[in-house]
């Protein structure tokens, strides 16, 4: 049996498009991570996980980029990310990216070995059962690709979501089906992404759900556009922001910010 040091120090990853566009999430995630016991750090060394240019072929770049990580990132018990996608390049496709290079390839395996989508390492590490939050309203939530497939994320976030005051989760008919973002997927094939991500919305918008949660930045900006362009009314958010009761501190995504 392993035993989870105490503070575990904890480097939170915290992705491009959480930076870009949704810096409330990292945030969220730093809440989380020290309410569950952790001393976290962000190192500024950080830039991509490297899976655009990856997923594009260029091997070399995505090198480049992981190497950065190996240096950044090399000196934690944990790596977090709030994003099952970038989690799972980490852990999954990284390493290979060194398998000329014994050494490399080793501290790369134990980079990857140590990274974990956040709500995963909350329950399936640092055993949170539950979290001090409320939410008024109901919920679906949307499965993406990388977490569920590269990282087992399913269960976790509902279990934790059933922990919030206020909150009902309404299932949709197959919420495990891919929204069609794909990374560089719906830039390479736009028609069928579209009609990926519009079979997606119908299946939202007929849960009758007010909000509709997911893990990874990349499919909830592609969701909450295509909601929008089709006249839905549906609420988008990453489950970070209702775990860490956070909600009322930024509009919906996609949704342009009150006036101050």
């Amino acid at each position: 049996m392993t035993t989870k040091p105490s503070w575990p120090r904890v480097g939170l990853f915290v992705t491009c498009l959480v930076d870009l566009y949704r810096p409330t999430v990292g945030f969220a995630a730093l809440r989380l991570l020290q309410q569950a016991g952790c001393q976290v750090e962000v190192p500024r060394a950080q830039t991509c996980c490297g899976q655009p240019a990856y997923n594009s072929g260029d091997r070399a770049t995505a090198r480049e980029i992981a190497a950065t990580l190996l240096e950044a990132f090399g000196g934690f018990d944990y790596v977090v990310a709030p994003s099952g996608s970038c989690a799972g390049m980490l852990r999954s496709h990284l390493p290979h990216l060194f398998d000329d290079d014994p050494n490399l390839r080793a501290r790369a395996d134990t980079l990857g070995a140590k990274t974990y989508e956040l709500v995963s390492f909350l329950t399936d590490v640092m055993g949170l059962r539950g979290v001090d939050a409320a939410f008024a309203g109901s919920v679906t939530y949307h499965d993406s690709c990388s977490g569920l497939r590269e990282l087992g994320v399913k269960a976790q976030p509902r279990a934790l979501l059933a922990g919030v005051d206020g909150l009902t989760l309404t299932e949709m008919a197959d919420p495990e089906l891919c929204c069609g973002f794909g990374g560089t997927f719906c830039v390479k094939y736009p028609d069928i992404s579209v009609r990926m991500v519009s079979d997606k919305t119908r299946d939202i918008a007929a849960t009758g759900a007010g909000t509709l949660l997911a893990g990874d930045m990349g499919c909830l900006l592609n969701m909450a556009g295509r909601l929008q362009r089709e006249g839905h009314t549906v609420q988008v958010r990453h489950v970070a922001e209702v775990l860490a009761g956070m909600t009322g501190e930024v509009p919906p995504i996609g949704e342009p910010a009150a006036p101050r």
